[in-house]
């Protein structure tokens, strides 16, 4: 992808900023970002950033009607807070995606949307493919299913490019470490510090833990490629992790004099998570990196920042 007009939205925060990072090499990248989460030091050098928050259709319409891709990754992202507030969430989520959709039909440019492995609810029949019915437990899930029907609207009614991606477990540097983040990013949290990895129920859950910039290369190719349009693809690597197993590794790599100890389970959480990415690698992706490597290098970065 090059010459081409990129804007992100929620390009300040975590998978957007990695996005924003690998194409402004190339291109010229437009960030949208409220800063509400997002952190204004992950722009990246090049990248221009304008606040704004998507629920405002006036602040960002001309924007995106311009843009040759849209990476959309702004959302309220938290499942706890989606149970707290679940108006807020569909304004963010749903409201904010019909924005952007709109705005399209003015332009010529192709969405790439963030949407998330919520959508399945705990569904037993592993490894989960996109033809699955969604039955999402939270607020957050629902939202994020609604936005991938609206898309779906839009390109069946208007011919709109687009495509969603269901993100699995995501992990990686700038991700945040508050109790809403990844399990990962609070586990090296605390490995570095030396303090206990709490493990909510027995360990023996399983989730499909994918590196940011195997997810990255996921959206490009998705953008690049006509065969993606009007689809729906899982992002992950298809490799179930325990949870007690990405401790111990956690432990390891960053040598930790620390233990593990078990609290009891949280209600709402789903046992295991595994994703079919056959359809995504029929596009010619393969995820490049291995836990241990991503977990290496996520480890180094929170090094850097905080110890």
């Amino acid at each position: 992808m090059r010459n081409k007009l990129i804007v992100v939205t929620g390009g300040a925060g975590f998978i957007g900023s990695h996005i924003a990072w690998e194409l402004v090499k190339d291109n010229e990248v437009i960030i949208i970002d409220n800063l509400y989460t997002g952190k204004e030091e992950n722009v990246p050098p090049g990248a221009k950033l304008v606040r704004a928050d998507i629920r405002d259709y006036d602040a960002i319409a001309e924007l995106i009607s311009h843009a040759d891709y849209v990476f959309h990754e702004a959302a309220q992202v938290s499942v706890v807070e989606s149970v707290r507030d679940p108006v807020f969430t569909e304004e963010v989520n749903v409201l904010g995606t019909i924005n952007v959709l709109r705005a399209l039909l003015e332009g010529h440019g192709k969405l790439i949307f963030a949407s998330s492995a919520a959508v399945y609810g705990d569904n037993p029949n592993l490894p989960l493919r996109e033809t699955e019915r969604p039955r999402p437990l939270s607020p957050y899930g629902v939202t994020k299913w609604a936005a991938e029907e609206y898309l779906r609207v839009f390109h069946e009614l208007y011919g709109l490019p687009v495509v969603a991606l269901r993100y699995f477990n995501v992990f990686g540097p700038r991700q945040g470490a508050n109790q809403y983040a990844g399990v990962i990013s609070i586990f090296i949290n605390r490995a570095l510090g030396n303090e206990p990895l709490v493990i909510f129920g027995d360990g023996k859950q399983t989730r499909d833990f994918v590196y940011v910039k195997d997810v990255v290369r996921a959206n490009v190719l998705v953008a690049e490629s006509r065969r993606s349009n009007g689809r729906v693809f899982n992002v992950a690597t298809g490799r179930a992790t325990s949870v007690l197993e990405l401790a111990t590794k956690i432990i390891e790599i960053t040598g930790a004099n620390t233990s593990i100890i078990f609290d009891k389970p949280r209600p709402g959480d789903i046992r295991h998570s595994l994703a079919d990415i056959s359809e995504i690698r029929k596009l010619g992706f393969e995820p490049e990196f291995s836990l241990e490597e991503g977990l290496k290098r996520t480890v180094e970065w929170y090094k850097n920042i905080s110890h």
